[in-house]
């Protein structure tokens, strides 16, 4: 795999994650207690040989940046590297990422100089474990000049995804962005003989994951000054290219919503979640914190994870996930809640004496709380109104019917979010 560079995509703004994303990279929100979306791509390319890795960054990188820079040292003996590469203006465009295929048109300069003849290009903020070797590998077996990692996707799921049809060889002939029609759905339907599945999933969907031989890579985007590969450049190309679809069939998750977050956040507290962190082959790597044990005291926990460093007393946690440096005080209650701890164990700082995690005899259900959050006394979050209709309040918000508390908030004793 010397000959591969990885470019993982850091993403926009965020909005669609907005809260979670007010401070930091959609690639640097936590996720399972105690990682961060960024690791996900970054392992997989480890685990697959792969050792140069640019990573493209745009919007509130600090901690992003902070946490790539602590955790990937590789060491002088190799010949690789994982570097950042900011959005910058220069004389030549003073602008900033415009979309997937601008980010990396960007940055062709860097690319172009680098001894390698195939670019994978990875998303920062998908869950996933995908074995980039078969991919590539399946790759140069077809001579493919684009490559698309794609999964069986139901028809229901289909509307919300760009759908490919392939031929017997998995070629692509067409390509559909969310197609709504059932005339368009039904003319992208595949037996599954054609995908190589016994399972009422007939429809292929782009993952946003490509292989691309290096000068295709330089033609295309030097030529089309187009800016979504998904939307625009993929679709031109078969036109006009050989691509092909590599067919996953693994677990693929994209965090794009809070809602998505959410409920992969909480299946890994499941006994046997879709996406296993206790791979011993293939671990996700992170940045090593020196942290002690958990210490729980007089606790019912069902059916939760907890990282280490978090301090529980005599509370209840049922389908959660704790985060690092997590502290729950006695008499309160968690079910259905996402806690992503703190970077630090703080004392009371504020006007109502909160300390830092959640206080005595609170009730919380369906939360997302960010880190480094204060949540006072005989607080209840239980929130049971129309969930279509998404609020924006001074210290919390509600998307999807989850109440989700910003990092660094501060929820004040005895409030009621119901």
């Amino acid at each position: 795999m010397k000959d591969v560079l990885a470019v993982i995509l850091g993403g926009g703004q965020g909005t669609r994650l907005y809260p979670l994303t007010k401070y930091r990279a959609k690639p640097a929100v936590p996720i399972g207690g105690k990682f961060r979306l960024i690791d996900i791509p970054i392992s997989n390319c480890l685990h697959s040989n792969i050792r140069k890795i640019y990573v493209l960054t745009q919007f509130n990188t600090a901690s992003l940046h902070r946490h790539i820079a602590s955790t990937y040292k590789f060491d002088g003996f190799l010949k690789g590297f994982l570097q950042i590469l900011a959005a910058q203006q220069t004389i030549e465009n003073k602008n900033w990422y415009q979309g997937t295929a601008d980010a990396v048109r960007k940055n062709l300069d860097y690319i172009r100089n680098l001894d390698v003849n195939y670019i994978t290009i990875l998303s920062g903020d998908q869950l996933y474990r995908i074995d980039l070797q078969d991919f590539i590998g399946f790759h140069k077996e077809k001579k493919a000049d684009i490559t698309i990692a794609s999964k069986p996707i139901d028809r229901e799921e289909a509307k919300s995804f760009g759908i490919l049809k392939i031929d017997k060889h998995r070629k692509v002939i067409d390509f559909k962005e969310k197609p709504r029609s059932d005339d368009i759905l039904d003319n992208l339907f595949h037996p599954s003989s054609t995908i190589g599945i016994d399972i009422d999933k007939n429809f292929i969907a782009s993952m946003g994951i490509y292989v691309f031989n290096k000068e295709v890579l330089m033609e295309v985007l030097e030529k089309d000054m187009k800016e979504d590969f998904g939307r625009q450049i993929i679709p031109d190309s078969i036109k006009t290219r050989n691509v092909y679809s590599y067919i996953f069939n693994g677990y693929w998750e994209d965090i794009g919503t809070i809602k998505s977050f959410f409920e992969a956040n909480l299946d890994f507290a499941n006994p046997v979640p879709k996406f296993n962190y206790y791979d011993e082959n293939n671990p996700i790597f992170t940045h090593a914190r020196f942290l002690p044990g958990s210490k729980i005291k007089n606790c019912i926990i069902n059916n939760a994870l907890i990282s280490e460093g978090s301090i529980l007393e005599g509370s209840k946690i049922t389908h959660s996930v704790i985060g690092l440096r997590a502290i729950i005080k006695e008499g309160s209650t968690l079910e259905r809640v996402v806690m992503m701890g703190a970077d630090f164990y703080g004392e009371a700082k504020t006007i109502d004496t909160s300390k830092m995690g959640v206080g005595k005899n609170c009730f919380i259900r369906n939360a997302i709380i960010d880190k480094n959050v204060r949540i006072g006394d005989n607080v209840v979050i239980d929130y049971k109104g129309d969930k279509t209709i998404e609020k924006d309040c001074e210290s919390y918000h509600i998307i999807d019917g989850i109440v989700v508390v910003p990092k660094n908030g501060e929820i004040p004793a005895h409030t009621k979010i119901e």
